[in-house]
């Protein structure tokens, strides 16, 4: 999202494209949670993949080789399997081990079993059953040993580690066999659960650039904004902890006075959110290419092998996919769990900048190794985390509407809370579970969005 100082910039206009899900991937809309007043809808109607921006399109068609028609269809898709994901997700239960997309439309979503009784419910979804040892928990706790390890032991030559649900592994990530053994070793991993994947590269912050439109630090460093969001009636906007500490100040693109950094944190994670003045108006843009703009109507996290795309003031607009999920890099500064892979290209100058899938967001870009000549990797720090840390509301371009009054007790849905997905909650005396990870919008009650809860 773009923040503008007198603002006057023209508003993409969405096009319409309709449903393009491919006979590969039926959604199973749940007719158990569709409103009583007629049929709830689909999830790409609801995450807006059925509206993208042309800039989004032409981006995907440039970045992943594809045609507008392929571009279009993927968005559909990719939005509609991760409502089945979710749904298999809550029904498979300790067996789930994660879900993934393949192929140039993400026509193939795959979800990982552990036991092979499993195999007909996850075909009945439109989904491609695949039997394996560990589930996605086991996995998560591999990691997290590692994690731990990490604040033990310096091993500078082992920047990253992540769980690979494809290969239904952790994955290291050294820059040799030896380092990559003392690490795993160091961790009390057992060496089934853990691959070593050999790579030269390092990832660095990617400080000193802008990622949608630049800001300044104390009027030295450079950095980009990632999101607008709001605190009660404050408005202000995300970032990435490494661009600034709390306190400090910044100018905007046009270097007049914008804002204070109210938080930030870095290493351990790389958050931030600073605080603007009353002439900074929070939007729900992004900056694409040639000046232009889409807009953000929700933060539901998208599964891998999905496509993503990033803005950057250094390199612009770029596309990729996103190849793992809770990966955890050591930077000079020290290491950063919980971020995002991704192939989407970016340089020095990109950091903090918004990444999309489809119209929702879904971080702020970390750090990365490589260059949009010869290619790399990149990291971004999911937002939802930031928006549930700081207590924010993302900025965005979905309607808004007055909820019901809220109902009392710890689990009642509550717009504006970040649910994770597998998450429980009330609404009207109807328990619903989260599918997808997101941050609940006022328009996004779970009775009329089969596409983000199920009701149970």
């Amino acid at each position: 999202m773009v923040l503008r100082h007198a603002r006057t910039a023209r508003r993409s206009a969405l096009v319409t494209l309709g449903a393009l899900v491919l006979a590969a991937l039926p959604y199973a809309a749940a007719a158990d949670a569709a409103p009583a007043d007629g049929p709830a809808p689909g999830a790409a109607q609801t995450l807006g993949a059925d509206r993208p921006s042309p800039h989004l399109l032409s981006a995907l068609q440039r970045d992943l080789k594809l045609n507008e028609e392929q571009a279009s269809t993927r968005l559909v898709n990719e939005a509609e399997a991760g409502t089945r994901a979710g749904r298999l997700r809550n029904a498979l239960g300790e067996r789930y081990a994660g879900a993934w997309l393949r192929g140039a439309t993400a026509d193939e979503l795959t979800v990982a079993t552990t036991d092979a009784a499993d195999v007909p419910a996850i075909e009945a979804e439109g989904a491609t059953a695949q039997v394996v040892e560990r589930p996605l928990a086991a996995l998560e706790a591999a990691k997290r040993k590692l994690d731990a390890a990490a604040g033990r032991v310096s091993t500078p030559d082992t920047p990253v580690w992540y769980v690979d649900v494809v290969k239904n592994q952790v994955v290291v990530q050294a820059v040799d066999q030896a380092a990559g053994a003392a690490f795993v070793e160091a961790a009390g991993v057992a060496g089934e659960d853990v691959g070593i994947r050999l790579a030269a590269e390092r990832p660095r912050p990617l400080q000193d650039i802008t990622g949608g439109d630049a800001y300044y630090i104390d009027d030295a460093a450079r950095c980009s904004v990632g999101f607008s969001v709001t605190k009660g009636a404050q408005g202000g906007f995300v970032t990435a902890g490494h661009c600034g500490r709390a306190g400090a100040t910044t100018t905007g693109y046009d270097r007049t006075a914008q804002g204070t950094f109210q938080a930030s944190e870095f290493p351990g994670r790389d958050m931030a959110w600073v605080a603007t003045q009353s002439q900074w108006t929070p939007t729900p843009d992004v900056k694409a290419a040639d000046g232009q703009e889409v807009q953000v109507t929700g933060s539901a996290q998208a599964l891998v092998g999905a496509s993503v795309c990033r803005s950057g003031s250094t390199t612009g607009w770029h596309c990729g996919v996103i190849q793992q999920h809770d990966a955890s890099v050591r930077y000079p500064e020290g290491t950063v769990d919980g971020l995002t892979r991704t192939t989407v290209c970016a340089e020095p100058g990109d950091s903090g900048g918004p990444y999309v899938a489809g119209a929702q967001a879904q971080g702020v870009t970390s750090g990365g190794s490589g260059d949009c000549t010869s290619g790399g990797a990149t990291f971004y720090q999911p937002v939802n985390p930031i928006l549930s840390q700081y207590g924010l509301t993302l900025t965005t371009a979905a309607v808004q509407t007055t909820p019901a009054e809220q109902e009392s007790g710890a689990q009642a849905w509550t717009a504006g809370r970040v649910y994770e997905a597998g998450a429980t909650v009330t609404r009207d005396g109807v328990t619903y579970q989260c599918l997808q990870t997101h941050q609940a919008q006022g328009a996004w009650a779970p009775a009329g969005t089969p596409a983000l809860w199920q009701r149970v």
